[in-house]
């Protein structure tokens, strides 16, 4: 476990101090849901108290705790005396997240027209570094900055509760993301495609084609709802 230490210089002397840590249920938490987000904990996979103890470096107790957090958030399923099980991405929950992407997305990206400069700006920025990402491979940070992508054209619609709304599939649609490209690694392509698609219809100020695309890029993930995806 790697201890953060701020160093300070004296004239005479190096002073230590010590960063806190967070909690140990926090970190039990935060170790347990990206493995999930990345895949590394995949659907189906049961894991046990005493093996994520020993992965953190904590006692039972918190990691009782974390699992709770973990079961509300409808990430595992809690099995007494046996441990948790990862639950696989379901068809239902696909279906269930594209039809909400569509209606606030396509609603929002209409709103952004005529889109400001700073929004230009932070969809280029994000699409390099998608772009990137896919060069190096790096799947998992492919699906991070996707959603990022679609959250900043959200967010620029400026209704506080579209955004809140949208903020509450984040972690759903991190899992997806990752999980469609790792069984669809051709996707990554279409996905840059689509997204400079996006932008350039931001850029034009044209509305229409602007929401055409996007239900387009999202409505491609209701055909994974045919099947589990895991």
């Amino acid at each position: 476990m790697r201890t953060c230490c701020i160093y300070a210089v004296g004239m005479s002397s190096l002073a230590v101090q010590h960063v806190k840590q967070p909690p140990a249920a926090d970190r039990v938490y935060a170790h347990v849901k990206e493995g999930v987000l990345d895949r590394r904990y995949e659907g189906g996979t049961l894991l046990t108290e005493g093996e994520l103890a020993e992965a953190v470096g904590v006692s039972r107790t918190p990691v009782r705790e974390a699992l709770l957090r973990l079961e509300a958030e409808g990430l595992i399923k809690l099995y007494p005396k046996k441990g948790a099980l990862v639950l696989p991405v379901s068809a239902q929950e696909i279906a269930d997240v594209v039809e909400t992407r569509q209606l606030v997305e396509e609603h929002t990206i209409r709103k952004a027209v005529p889109a400001s400069p700073r929004l230009i700006a932070r969809l280029t920025e994000l699409l390099e570094r998608q772009r990137e990402q896919a060069a190096a491979g790096d799947l998992a940070g492919a699906a991070v900055t996707d959603r990022c992508f679609h959250a900043e054209i959200v967010r620029s619609g400026g209704n506080e509760i579209l955004s809140r709304l949208y903020d509450q599939l984040r972690d759903r649609q991190l899992r997806m993301g990752v999980a469609v490209m790792h069984a669809h690694p051709d996707r990554i392509t279409k996905t840059l495609v689509e997204h400079q698609e996006i932008l350039d219809a931001l850029r034009s100020g044209d509305p229409e084609a602007a929401v055409a695309i996007v239900h387009r890029h999202v409505s491609w993930f209701s055909n994974l709802a045919r099947g589990e995806v895991r």
